[in-house]
């Protein structure tokens, strides 16, 4: 070998070494990276690194529901928390900026909103926080409520506060169809202060109607909670209510109309207050038989018989009284208690004239406190039982009006899903 061709293997040994060597002391024999010079400096980028992550706030902000979720409860849903940190700021706006009132908590560790969302609305949120060196962090997200097609809510009697008859049961409709009932019934509760055991019913699958065994007991408070929210009452279809209500339970007051003797026996707490005249449906329009429940009362209100079947050749009712006093609901098909002022007086307790209704004497305007049609309207609360029995009549059905009461109590529980 010539020396020039020894010299450059030599050169390319060293080369091939240099390299070796340099490529080791990438990440050096104690795992640190060390400096172009070997003196241990860190580089410039790893200064900035280092500079960046001292400036990172420990604060851990965590958003409810996550960021782009859909479906989303209008109860419970949206929260803001935070671990390592305090929350200083926490803003939440719908989509097209309007604010949602919230609070942060005394311990600045949470936040919710201050009422129930919107049902189909489009949320954001955005919340800062503090750690203890004063480090802020940041946080943000977006989600939209469940939208009407995709949840059920029931709409509810009593109504909360109110004093009720001692028959007033607790009726939930629903605006959609149920199909998952036990779900649904659990997330539904009814008690007494009485003690009294409360069953529901369901009534297709849009009503649940609730009650005890026998009347409620007088003087009693019920109290109604509804916690539905994200239960599935049927595929893809969510409960967003979450509330709970009170009623009382007024005296223990039953009338009972005698259709045979033309009168009606008013009870109160078992003692026989008043008996009054009445007439009740004719032999051609029997009134329904059975346990009824006042649902509602008007001082006046317009009676037209083509809305309940009664038209004349001409298409329009055989009767059309628009200011019938002190009437009072009995069924949903158009039964009622009320007052009668076009009648002759001696019909009252003697014959049998209406299209079904019961009729009691009464004046037009109905502004005479002393005619039975007034003493009874104003001596009756919603919720007070009334009788019917010997028109020779079938037993109204149970869910025409609040009529539970004429099945018994093993049918009744029957119709419960839990």
């Amino acid at each position: 070998m010539t020396d020039s061709k020894r010299r450059k293997g030599l050169m390319a040994a060293s080369a091939l070494v240099g390299g070796v060597l340099v490529l080791s002391a990438c990440s050096g024999s104690d795992g640190k990276a060390s400096g172009a010079e070997g003196g241990g400096k860190k580089s410039s980028q790893a200064q900035v690194d280092e500079a960046a992550a001292q400036k990172t706030s420990e604060a851990l902000i965590k958003i409810a529901p996550k960021d782009g979720s859909d479906n989303a409860s209008i109860n419970n849903a949206a929260a803001v928390t935070v671990r390592k940190g305090t929350l200083t700021n926490v803003t939440m706006t719908t989509v097209d900026g309007t604010a949602v009132q919230g609070q942060i908590s005394a311990d600045k560790k949470s936040w919710k909103p201050a009422g129930q969302l919107q049902r189909a609305t489009v949320y954001k949120i955005a919340a800062e926080a503090n750690d203890s060196s004063g480090r802020t962090a940041h946080e943000n997200a977006s989600f939209t409520t469940v939208s009407q097609a995709n949840s059920f809510i029931g709409n509810f009697t009593p109504e909360d506060g109110s004093t009720v008859g001692v028959g007033m049961p607790v009726s939930v409709n629903f605006d959609k169809a149920i199909t998952n009932k036990a779900a649904v019934q659990k997330g539904i509760t009814v008690t007494s202060s009485s003690g009294q055991q409360v069953v529901g019913h369901w009534f297709g699958n849009q009503r649940l109607d609730l009650r005890p065994k026998d009347y409620w007991t007088g003087g009693s408070t019920v109290t109604l909670k509804l916690d539905l929210d994200g239960v599935q009452g049927a595929n893809g279809v969510y409960g967003v209510q979450q509330k709970t209500v009170t009623f009382k339970v007024g005296r223990n007051q039953v009338s009972t109309v005698d259709a045979q003797t033309k009168t009606m026996t008013v009870t109160r707490d078992g003692k026989v207050v008043k008996t009054i005249p009445i007439s009740a449906g004719s032999p051609e329009n029997k009134t329904y038989q059975g346990q009824m429940v006042i649902s509602e009362k008007f001082k006046e209100t317009r009676m037209d018989g083509s809305t309940v079947g009664f038209k004349g050749n001409d298409g329009k009712g055989e009767y059309d009284i628009k200011d019938v006093p002190h009437a009072m609901r009995l069924s949903t098909s158009g039964t009622f208690i009320h007052g009668n002022y076009w009648g002759a007086k001696s019909i009252f307790g003697s014959a049998n004239t209406s299209h079904g209704c019961v009729g009691l004497s009464d004046t037009k305007g109905a502004n005479d406190p002393k005619t039975p049609g007034s003493w009874f309207y104003n001596n009756s609360i919603v919720g007070d039982v009334v009788i019917v029995k010997n028109t020779g009549d079938k037993t109204i059905q149970p869910d025409n009006g609040l009529n539970g009461w004429n099945m018994d109590w093993a049918q009744w529980t029957a119709g419960s899903a839990v």
